[in-house]
């Protein structure tokens, strides 16, 4: 019988091991397992370096060896996708993933919020979204958010698509609302943005972007952010430079706020549009000499865009700030935008590369001079300091918001008698041009009263008799006014018109003054429009003398030109005025003997009546 073979001390047969075998094998397993665990984190972060010198190596073999790399290609392969395994899952610690986007976490956030809110943007909306955007002020720091809304909205006018009317007063309304609510700072900075943008697509010729840019800016102008005299300094250096771009820029500038520009400064608007005329002259004349005369001179878009601009100063075409926006300015007079309109902010001044400190403020230069017009002005009052601030307090609550118009209120208000006012306005030496501002201040104080008060007739006839200027200023604030006549009060209505009755009683203005106005057209005739005009045309006609009466009436005869203008008023007296019986007593007997003296000094010729 075979004997049976015993297995050797410490092995145990198939299937055979012994249970205190099996157990220590496993506590060996696991020593083995953490000790092995703790190693790697050891060395992990050597990781990185031996991956990158394995590649260096294996490139370094690739290059030496054919036959190695065709006995161990397969090996070098996994090698790669090991190091381009490990390369592309490399960790990147969080504090340098925001160093290499350039832009925090929270600023990428903020960035979302703004964003989100300006993309719903509209005139239902705006106060809303103006409101949200100042508690972000409060959470946030000024500069940045400052930064951010500068970037979003300039940055949208630069990319986006050609902008529309609404959309540049929606987010000129909502700039100026936002300057009004967290300070004038945040509209200086943000016009400083949009200025030199303006600059830099000028220069890159990108025609989409000035007209986006420029159509924000005219709109900030008409809520009242920006003074007029920026816009006519923009306008000076278009016209100096005076490219195709340039003309298409100054259009764009007109045809939004043009209206709003010549009424705060009319002789402004006449000045510009001479210095255009004389620029185009000299540009016709230059390539009139030039020897190359393919160019046939002008392109047809500038000249279309010059007879355009012409048009408007003309009053032929209508401008498109006639769209009132009147719930944007209603919301924007309740914040006072007027206490941060930025009056000593020049087109210079914004473009500057090397801003400091609050730039948007007036220098000290600035502020001296202002302290000598303030003396003046008192000087000319002839009153105790005490009186003058009071005139002053008045004049800022009657909105006159230059150093300019609250002198010529405070002249206008504190005169004895019209002849009183007339001497001290005299007196009053405006610097430069601000003369202008005299008219249109005495025509707003008319306005306002509850009653009229002939003071200011008399006051801007003797105004106008002195200084030709003075009788162009009112012409050009008379036109103005007539094209507000639907949105008037019935109150300031009546005035002008018996204010402008008065004018041209005295010889001050000719009844030509109407010629902006179409009689024949029933869609300009609105009821209020009527009122007005039959109020004016009664009072010339009642409450002046015979040899007023026909002298006002007659001077329309002496030329051609005013035909049409006569058959209009005609047309008025037959439509509006019908004519009562002359053998009535009282003011309607006097109405109807006027009526027939008017026709006849409007058939007047060469001084012969005709038939």
């Amino acid at each position: 019988m075979a004997k049976k073979i015993k297995a050797p001390a410490g092995v145990s047969a198939v299937n055979g091991k012994t249970k205190k075998e099996d157990s220590t094998a496993k506590r060996k397993r696991k020593r083995k397992s953490s000790s092995t665990k703790k190693v790697v984190e050891e060395i992990s972060p050597a990781v990185e370096e031996v991956s990158e010198k394995e590649e260096e190596i294996v490139e370094h073999s690739d290059e030496d060896s054919d036959s190695e790399e065709d006995d161990t290609g397969e090996l070098k392969e996994v090698k790669r996708t090991k190091v381009e395994n490990s390369v592309a899952i490399k960790y990147v610690p969080p504090h340098l993933r925001q160093a290499q986007n350039g832009v925090s976490e929270e600023t990428a956030r903020l960035q979302r919020r703004i964003r989100g809110l300006l993309n719903r943007l509209s005139e239902a909306n705006v106060e809303s979204i103006t409101s949200d955007v100042s508690t972000i002020f409060q959470a946030n720091g000024r500069h940045l958010v400052t930064e951010i809304i500068s970037e979003e909205v300039v940055g949208s006018c630069i990319a986006g698509p050609r902008g529309n009317d609404q959309y540049a007063a929606v987010f000129a309304a909502y700039v100026a609302g936002m300057a009004a609510t967290v300070g004038i700072d945040f509209g200086a900075k943000f016009v400083s943005k949009l200025a030199k943008a303006l600059e830099d697509q000028y220069k890159k010729e990108d025609n989409l972007s000035v007209r986006n840019l420029t159509m924000l800016l005219s709109n900030l102008y008409v809520f009242r952010l920006l003074p007029s005299e920026l816009l006519y300094e923009l306008l000076g250096v278009l016209c100096k430079r005076f490219q195709e771009l340039d003309v298409a820029t100054m259009l764009t500038i007109l045809q939004s706020c043009g209206l709003g520009l010549r009424g705060d400064d009319p002789a402004g608007m006449k000045d510009f549009i001479v210095s255009v005329q004389q620029r185009t002259a000299d540009v016709k004349a230059q390539l009139s000499k030039d020897a190359d005369k393919s160019s046939g001179g002008l392109s047809k878009r500038v000249q279309f865009m010059l007879e355009t601009i012409c048009d408007i100063k003309n009053n032929k075409k209508q401008s498109k700030e006639l769209i009132p926006h009147a719930r944007l300015k209603k919301w924007l007079q309740k914040l006072r935008v007027e206490d941060v309109q930025l009056r000593a902010v020049t087109w210079t001044k914004l473009i500057d590369t090397d801003q400091k400190g609050q730039w948007w403020l007036p220098q000290a230069g600035e502020g001296e001079h202002a302290s000598e017009f303030r003396g003046e002005m008192l000087g000319a009052m002839d009153a105790g300091a005490v009186e003058a601030e009071k005139m002053l307090r008045l004049a800022a609550s009657q909105r006159m918001n230059t150093d300019a118009r609250r002198a010529v209120f405070c002249m206008v208000m504190s005169g004895e008698d019209y002849i009183d006012a007339f001497e001290k306005i005299l007196r009053l030496k405006l610097p430069g041009t601000q003369d202008r501002e005299v008219l249109r201040v005495i025509v707003e104080c008319c306005l306002q009263e509850k009653v009229f008060n002939k003071y200011y007739a008399l006051l801007a006839a003797k105004l106008c008799q002195h200084d030709k200027n003075h009788k162009f200023t009112t012409q050009y604030c008379v036109w103005d006014h007539f094209k507000q006549l639907d949105t008037m009060e019935l109150r300031r209505n009546a005035n002008l018109a018996r204010f402008l009755a008065h004018l041209i009683s005295s010889g001050a203005l000719s009844l030509s003054v109407l010629k902006a106005v179409d009689f024949a057209d029933p869609r300009v005739m609105t009821p209020k429009v009527v009122i007005h005009f039959r109020i004016l045309l009664e009072s010339l006609l009642t409450e002046y003398s015979d040899d007023e009466v026909w002298s006002s009436f007659s001077r329309l005869a002496a030329s051609d030109k005013f035909q049409e203008l006569r058959d209009g008023i005609v047309l008025f007296f037959h439509q509006y005025m019908k004519s009562p019986r002359v053998e009535e007593d009282g003011s309607a007997g006097l109405l109807a003997i006027r009526i027939k003296l008017a026709k006849k000094a409007l058939k007047k010729v060469a001084g012969v009546l005709l038939k």
